[in-house]
């Protein structure tokens, strides 16, 4: 069986290739900081997008995206305002926060799918 992380690794490849083909340009996957991590950053247009990637093999336990609780959105944003100040992104910069759900083969962005916390 594999563990989480490589688990994990393997569906925000599934979802960096996907955003790729649907116009977004990567820009660094798997931001650490002590407080949480980004899954993947990237660029759509003029937006820089912070995107979280969920995954469940079936809907035993509802939908991936439900995942993405209020709790693990502060988060997001607290990690997002950490990346653009460690990156030196300018603050007036368009921001969005995405979710990339993988649920069994089904692959579904929800562009916009919360503001900043």
């Amino acid at each position: 069986m594999e563990n989480k992380r490589k688990t994990g690794g393997r569906y925000e490849q599934i979802a960096a290739e996907y955003l790729r083909q649907n116009g977004f340009r990567i820009i660094e996957q798997n931001f650490f900081a002590r407080i949480g991590e980004i899954d993947i950053v990237a660029r759509e247009k003029n937006y820089l997008c912070f995107v979280e990637v969920k995954y469940r093999t079936g809907y035993k336990y509802g939908y991936a995206a439900e995942a993405v609780n209020y709790a693990k959105q502060q988060t997001i944003c607290r990690v997002a305002r950490l990346y653009m100040k460690a990156r030196r992104v300018p603050p007036a910069t368009p921001v969005r926060f995405d979710v990339v759900s993988i649920q069994g083969e089904d692959i579904r962005l929800f562009r916009n799918a919360f503001s900043v916390r």
